[in-house]
């Protein structure tokens, strides 16, 4: 068994070339966003959008001129993209369409003997035949029941029944509201009707867990949000399947300084840490040297991939984030929607921006610097340009500084740096 030994800026360096969060690595256009979605396997959707959707936040640090359009190009029109559940709720490559179908065949063993449930799937079939593409609001009836997180509308329940079964996929988003149709329209016969690639559950389990330390480019054999939504794998499974991966070769063992337990990464992705190790020219024009060089900066997503598993970037990185949306106010450390800022190989802030979606105004209503760090001239220019990506990915009109955040923070220099930028550009 080949085990590499880094240190941890080496293993900060090889995660943020394998997350494409080195500048030049992705170029602009929808090809570099479908890249992106296929290298890692999927990115996650969450419904909240204070300043741009999560998946829209990771794209928009990765590429450059990212405007949410072109995701729903790849989503609703060319649909090369997919919705789907992988790590939660989830876009995917429609390719890998055929790997999840014993989630789909799960989901239809379900709710079997629920006669009324069944009766509104046979009506829902025939509304989506007659009308086209609906949401749950097209759908009448009033009845509820017991579903998922509350109780819902049967109606609503029977078509994301038809959902979790893949009868019928997301035709088009309206803001957060999906409309659905039959599958069968939407992705083509081949891709329907491919037989599973991975028959037997160990080899599932192989190419889950190898799909998941891809997704994130270093992870550990330990549970943690970056395992989430893997149907069936519990350690004694992802331990096993490790152990075979280890065996074919597919992974390699990663030791870092300081960090107990081995990581793990693709084999496939061995060239960009050897890039890293070495000091050479990275795929795509970017070095190593780059992410040293703090030339880059992106406000990350909430849900970046990068931060799937926290405990791993707290020791790797010495940044500590959780994602306060759903804590009660009095129990937040920071704020509701606060966002991590990422500066070369390390996090130096994080901040709250709010999308007044009516006055198109892209406010950063607070900043906290993390400790030891301040605005300098040199931090400004890249500050200022992922800021002003940010705006992009909102289509704001403008962007402001909350009076206060400028004056406690000392971000003068940098709300005249965005405002200059932003303006030029749009």
């Amino acid at each position: 068994m080949i085990t590499y030994s880094l240190s941890k800026r080496q293993a900060r360096q090889f995660l943020l070339l394998h997350q494409r969060l080195v500048p030049g690595m992705l170029r602009r256009g929808k090809q570099s966003i479908y890249d992106y979605v296929r290298h890692v396997g999927c990115i996650q959707y969450d419904p909240l959008s204070i300043a741009g959707h999560n998946h829209e936040l990771v794209l928009q640090a990765r590429i450059p001129d990212f405007v949410p359009s072109m995701a729903n190009d790849l989503l609703y029109k060319d649909r090369t993209l997919i919705d789907g559940w992988d790590k939660n709720m989830s876009i995917y490559c429609s390719e890998d369409w055929p790997y999840f179908s014993r989630r789909r065949k799960a989901a239809a063993a379900r709710h079997q003997g629920d006669e009324l449930l069944l009766r509104t799937i046979e009506q829902v079939r025939e509304a989506l035949d007659a009308r086209g593409p609906l949401s749950s609001l097209d759908l009448e009836g009033k009845e509820k029941m017991d579903w998922a997180w509350a109780p819902a509308r049967v109606t609503r329940a029977a078509l994301e029944t038809l959902y979790f079964r893949g009868e019928v996929c997301v035709h088009h988003r309206v803001h957060t509201r999906r409309y659905y149709d039959f599958t069968s329209r939407l992705l083509p016969e081949d891709l329907l009707n491919a037989e599973e690639p991975n028959p037997l559950p160990e080899q599932h389990h192989d190419w889950y867990v190898l799909r998941r330390i891809g997704s994130i480019g270093l992870q550990w054999n330990r549970s943690g949000d970056g395992w989430l939504g893997i149907s069936g794998l519990k350690s004694k499974e992802r331990t096993a399947a490790v152990e075979r991966l280890l065996l074919t070769d597919s992974i390699r063992e990663v030791r870092v300084e300081d960090v107990k337990l081995p990581l793990y990464m693709r084999t496939a992705d061995v060239p960009v840490l050897e890039t890293v190790l070495n000091g050479s020219a990275a795929a795509g024009g970017s070095s190593a040297i780059a992410v040293e060089e703090d030339g880059f900066a992106a406000v990350l997503a909430p849900l970046d991939n990068l931060l799937w598993d926290r405990e791993l970037i707290r020791q790797l990185f010495g940044f500590q984030y959780r994602w306060e949306v759903y804590k009660p106010a009095a129990e937040r450390e920071y704020g509701y929607y606060v966002l991590p800022f990422l500066y070369g190989d390390r996090f130096i802030a994080r901040l709250e921006p709010v999308m007044n979606k009516k006055s198109g105004v892209l406010s950063i209503v607070r900043w906290w610097w993390e400790p030891g760090e301040s605005l300098t001239a040199e931090l400004i220019p890249a500050a200022a340009a992922a800021i002003a990506a940010l705006a992009r990915c909102n289509r704001a009109v403008s962007v402001t500084f909350a009076p206060e955040a400028v004056q406690s923070c000392g971000l003068s220099g940098l709300e005249e740096a965005v405002q200059l930028r932003y303006s030029s550009i749009q």
